[in-house]
């Protein structure tokens, strides 16, 4: 009578202290890489905005470093100020009329750029430098263009026979003027984001709409555009972050940097500015930087929806085939 062997217990592999330190390496060390921005992130961007919540709802006392808990009287007080509204108006004002010519000019620019022209990197690089100048630079040039009295523009019109604008005076052209600094520091940057956008859509669409007859106008709003509504909407979000935190241009765009006379182009970073360091109100400056902060977030929220349901990802998947390649589909 035979019997069956037994089975044979398989030996335990033991792994050395180098392979198991090898394994726990493949499994942090991507965590490990990404940690300092992170961290960075924790110190100088969530702990700040934490703190400033804080210090909304206290009144704040600068040279003790402490404050007494007040609620919502803050936010209260800067709502009930006709300043806060005027300010809100003026930055609504200059956002629309910088940010919407902005992206529309820097879309067309990127396109041009994006086809067969000479010297293609001269231009990519041309259209980047104003962005390299300093803010203070910019304020001081287009002061001399948008002058009152001897400015660039003004001395035009007055060799067309035509008025000359009052920039500092009137709250409409004011704000084109501040709208033309931000658009000139601005567009550039965009454009090359756009740029890099278009470089990335397949050129085999480009031919196969081109055997089938469209045009360069049909492939752009075909092709061209439904593929960069990823890139939109990064680009409509980052302006409309910019746009409604603008401070740079208005503050320089008069000596004393207070939003003119009548607060013609005062926007809320100008009247944060005046309430933490003007007036040395701390908590009211919190608590108008938290107000900043939802209003951005809506307006991003809002500009997020209009963008997906108005450039629509059909490029891709619609894209036109060549003959060629529906020959090859029949053979096949």
């Amino acid at each position: 009578m035979s019997t069956a062997a037994l089975p044979t217990d398989k030996p335990v592999r033991v792994l050395s202290f180098s392979q198991r330190l090898s394994k726990w390496d493949l499994k942090v060390s991507p965590y490990l890489y990404i940690s300092p921005f992170f961290i960075m992130f924790a110190i100088v961007g969530l702990f700040p905005i934490a703190y400033t919540a804080v210090i909304s709802f206290m009144d704040w006392d600068l040279v003790r470093n402490n404050g007494t808990f007040i609620g919502f009287d803050q936010y209260i007080w800067i709502l009930q100020q006709p300043h806060f509204w005027t300010a809100l108006r003026n930055t609504f004002s200059i956002f629309l009329l910088s940010t919407v010519p902005q992206l529309i000019l820097a879309i067309f620019i990127a396109a041009v750029l994006d086809r067969n022209i000479r010297a293609k990197t001269f231009w990519r690089m041309g259209v980047l430098l104003p962005f390299v100048v300093a803010p203070v630079a910019v304020g001081l040039i287009f002061n001399v263009v948008f002058a009152d009295n001897f400015g660039l523009i003004n001395g035009i019109l007055g060799d067309l026979g035509l008025p000359g604008i009052q920039w500092h005076k009137e709250p409409f052209w004011s704000h084109i003027a501040i709208a033309t600094m931000v658009n000139y520091r601005w567009t550039g940057y965009n454009t090359l984001i756009l740029l890099a956008a278009m470089q990335a859509v397949n050129r085999d669409y480009y031919e196969a709409a081109t055997v089938d007859g469209a045009g360069p106008i049909r492939q752009f709003f075909s092709i061209t555009l439904p593929s960069l509504r990823p890139t939109l909407i990064f680009v409509i979000i980052t302006a409309t972050i910019g746009g409604l935190q603008i401070f740079d241009e208005p503050r320089v765009f008069d000596q004393f940097g207070r939003g003119g006379a009548g607060q013609q182009w005062l926007t809320i970073t100008l009247y944060l500015y005046d309430i933490g360091w003007g007036q040395w109100n701390f908590g009211r400056a919190a608590a108008m930087a938290w107000i900043l902060f939802i209003i951005i977030v809506l307006i991003g929220l809002i500009n997020l929806l209009i963008t997906r349901s108005l450039v629509r990802d059909e490029g891709r998947r619609g894209a036109p085939v060549s003959r060629r390649q529906r020959r090859k589909e029949v053979a096949r």
